[in-house]
């Protein structure tokens, strides 16, 4: 059982833009499973240099951050581990004693999706989207040897830049010809005002053979019902954010759940 709230008890944060439920529910949950003396709680604020000196100065043990912090956040940071100066993206903090050192547990989930998928490092893929999240997507591919991706962005400084970064082709639209594997990373399909829209058109779905959506609210946007419907293979926004909630929690606790304890607890904090 869980002790009761109390002086020792461990505090971790989120901090987002606009701050939703999944990482407190995940959290809270394996705390309460566990009998772990921590407490989760989602923030947002308009003065990041205050919140993160609250951070060092609270004692507060870990800290998720979100858009539209991932990049702002790094100058206020001791230190940054590898995956996360890799792609100059922080999605994680881990508070040892005053000192703060990023992550980025989001490269870390698509890297082990990416190997779960045992995907062919000669498939050709297309990547919608330049964000704080595509960084850390096209790290992974092509820290796993993928080398044929284009990216596809409309903003053409965050697209070339992204797609000079890591050795990949820049598109402003889609090109002509479709691609095996088809990655979405905009808020396409996601809960709220573009939760219609589709990622990849039709043509592009029905031709593919595996589609990866980041978006995590719905776990299925559009894209991946089709892409289901059709028979394709899928990789979920929905297993991104476990993987990386997961990893999060380790980084916060020490202790690793079994994969029954974390699928209770994403699942609970889909509900």
């Amino acid at each position: 059982m869980k002790p009761p709230i109390g002086r020792d008890t461990q505090l971790c944060m989120s901090l987002a833009g606009r701050p939703g439920n999944f990482g407190s529910r995940f959290h809270n949950h394996l705390y309460e499973a566990l009998g772990l003396d921590y407490v989760y709680k989602a923030f947002t604020t308009r003065d990041l240099p205050a919140a993160i000196g609250g951070i060092r100065a609270l004692g507060i043990r870990g800290c998720a951050i979100s858009m539209p912090f991932k990049e702002a956040v790094i100058p206020l940071l001791d230190g940054l581990e590898a995956s996360a100066r890799a792609i100059d993206s922080v999605n994680t903090i881990v508070n040892d004693g005053g000192r703060l050192t990023g992550y980025n547990t989001d490269y870390v989930a698509v890297r082990g999706l990416i190997e779960r998928a045992r995907l062919d490092p000669d498939t050709p893929f297309l990547l919608r989207g330049s964000g704080g999240m595509a960084k850390a997507v096209a790290a992974a591919f092509r820290d796993a040897g993928l080398r044929a991706g284009t990216i596809i962005a409309r903003n053409e400084a965050a697209g070339t830049a992204l797609a000079r970064t890591y050795g990949y082709r820049w598109r402003a639209e889609l090109p002509e010809t479709p691609a095996p594997l088809l990655v979405n990373v905009t808020p396409l399909g996601m809960t709220g005002a573009d939760q219609e829209a589709l990622a990849f058109p039709e043509p592009f779905i029905a031709a593919c053979d595996i589609a990866f959506d980041v978006v995590a609210l719905p776990i299925e946007t559009p894209f991946l019902q089709r892409a289901r419907a059709l028979g394709k293979r899928l990789i979920s926004g929905g297993e991104v954010a476990m993987l990386q909630a997961l990893e999060q929690f380790i980084l916060y606790t020490g202790v690793t759940p079994t994969e029954a304890q974390a699928q209770a607890a994403a699942a609970f904090a889909r509900g």
